[in-house]
C-alpha cells in the first residue's frame, strides 16, 4: 500500500498533466473516470476495471498534502486513509486525511497495518484509540501482508496463527465501531495462509495482473485494488487505484451498523 515513486510521477505529469489534460496509456471504458491515469498501465485480458461503476483511492503519507476536493472532483468514488501500523506508529498525516477527506464529501475508511510481533488486541486497542468513530465512515480494514521489508519485525507465523490473531482483530474493532470490517490482502498472503478459511469477512484484494476471479478463485471479494501506479488530480505522485463491486448506493450501504 506505500507508493512512493514520485520521481516517475512527476515524469508523467508533466507530459500528460498540461496542455492535453490526458493521461497515459489507460483504458477509457465506461467505469473509469476520466482525471485517471496510470504510469504502468496492465494488458488487461478479461474483466477490467473499467467494467465497474466505483473507483476509489488508498492513500497514507507518502501521497503528501492531498487535496480532497480535487481528487473528489476527479472521479474517486471512495478512499481507504492509512491509520495506523502495529501497536506504536500513527501516520502522520491520517488526522489531516481523515477530517479533509469528510469535507469534501468523501466516503472513506479507516486501515491498519498489522505486524505480528505485536499481539492483536493492542493492536486493535492503538487502532481504536487513533480512529474516531464515525457513522458516515466506511468500515475499518485489517491491511494483512508479509512484512519482510520491515527493519523491526520480518516474524512469519504459521497459518493458525495468523487466522487466530486476524480474527481477535477483526472481532475487537468490529464491536467497538459496529461494522463488519474489511480484510484486505495481497496474493502470496492469501495463499500462505489459507485465508479462504476466514469467512464472514468482505476481502479487499490486490491483483495489479488479473481479476480476482483469475487470482483468487472461488473467492468474493468487495474492492479490487488494480494498481499500485495510479495517477489522480489533487495527488501529487503516485496511487493505489482500486474498484468496489457495486454502485455507489450500495457502497453508501456499508456505512450502516452491522452490529447492535
Amino acid at each position: 500500500m506505500r507508493v512512493v515513486l514520485a520521481a516517475i510521477a512527476a515524469c508523467v505529469l508533466m507530459s500528460c498533466g498540461g496542455g492535453s489534460g490526458t493521461a497515459p496509456n489507460v483504458s477509457r471504458a465506461v467505469g473509469i473516470p476520466r482525471a485517471f491515469g496510470d504510469a504502468a498501465p496492465h494488458e488487461w485480458s478479461s474483466v477490467t476495471p473499467a467494467h465497474y461503476a466505483v473507483h476509489g483511492i488508498d492513500v497514507s503519507k507518502y501521497q503528501g498534502d492531498i487535496d480532497w476536493y480535487r481528487v473528489r472532483n476527479s472521479g474517486v468514488g471512495f478512499a481507504f486513509i492509512k491509520a495506523t501500523e502495529g501497536g506504536d506508529h500513527a501516520d502522520e498525516r491520517f488526522l489531516d486525511n481523515w477530517t479533509r477527506a469528510r469535507s469534501a464529501g468523501m466516503a472513506r475508511g479507516a486501515y491498519h497495518y498489522f505486524y505480528f510481533c505485536r499481539p492483536a488486541l493492542e493492536q486493535a486497542a492503538w487502532f481504536m484509540n487513533h480512529v474516531p468513530r464515525d457513522p458516515t465512515a466506511l468500515p475499518p480494514v485489517l491491511d494483512l501482508e508479509w512484512t519482510h521489508k520491515s527493519k523491526t519485525c520480518t516474524y512469519r507465523p504459521d497459518p493458525a496463527t495468523v487466522q487466530r490473531e486476524a480474527l481477535a482483530f477483526l472481532q475487537a474493532v468490529g464491536i467497538y465501531y459496529r461494522k463488519r470490517p474489511v480484510i484486505y490482502t495481497t496474493v502470496d498472503f492469501y495463499q500462505d495462509n489459507r485465508l479462504w478459511e476466514l469467512r464472514g469477512y468482505p476481502f479487499w484484494l490486490r491483483s495489479v495482473a488479473g481479476h480476482p476471479s483469475e487470482i483468487y478463485p472461488g473467492q468474493s471479494w468487495a474492492f479490487w485494488q488494480y494498481t499500485g501506479t495510479g495517477i489522480v488530480d489533487g495527488i501529487e505522485g503516485l496511487t493505489d487505484l482500486n474498484v468496489f463491486a457495486g454502485t455507489q448506493g450500495q457502497l453508501g450501504g456499508w456505512t450502516v451498523p452491522a452490529y447492535q
